[in-house]
């Protein structure tokens, strides 16, 4: 149904619908599924490289290594965030692609939204996202919106949250068990 949608949009001449993922978690905390709608209007290069991690199964069994209540939810480091690595690395790593440029767009980091994160470079984006839990305007213009929320957000409300200031997840925790593209 959605190619076919895809297709009528294409003949009118307006935008066809984004991919998405769904995202299957499972932990102490969260155990579901949330979808996604992707922006690839906004941000085409972030959404290719987060489409293809996702197709090639590397964002399976990656764990949600820092969580801010109030704030968001990080994953998806697919060097050092798999399950049953050493923890003290997740964060710190990425795939082994290139960094991204930004694409910084008017689209605002409200709750549901899903922002790539990045080092102090704006630059330096590669395979880590995050989920918004409460609207975060000061990170507008300085983080690649690359999608957001739309079903399971009761799943994303629910993922073991983190301790002090950075949101360190400490013991077991909740992680993607599948990301899987849809269309």
């Amino acid at each position: 149904m959605r190619k076919l949608l895809a297709g009528v949009f294409c003949v009118l001449g307006l935008p066809a619908m984004a991919a998405g993922l769904d995202v299957t978690v499972a932990g102490e905390g969260a155990n579901g599924t949330f979808h996604i709608e992707l922006f690839d209007d906004v941000a085409p290069q972030h959404v290719a490289r987060i489409t293809a991690l996702a197709k090639a199964g590397e964002y399976d069994d990656v764990v949600f290594h820092r969580v801010i209540e109030g704030f968001m939810a990080q994953t998806g480091d697919v060097q050092y965030g798999k399950m049953g690595a050493d923890m003290r690395m997740a964060g710190t790593g990425g795939s082994d692609m290139s960094d991204l440029a930004a694409e910084f767009s008017d689209r605002s980091f409200e709750r549901g939204a899903v922002g790539m994160a990045r080092s102090q470079n704006p630059n330096s984006a590669n395979s880590q996202f995050f989920v918004m839990f409460a609207p975060a305007t000061h990170l507008n213009g300085q983080y690649t919106v690359v999608g957001e929320v739309t079903e399971g957000m009761d799943v994303v409300d629910a993922i073991k949250r983190g301790t002090g200031g950075n949101g360190t997840v400490v013991g077991q925790p909740d992680r993607m068990v599948s990301v899987t593209v849809t269309d």
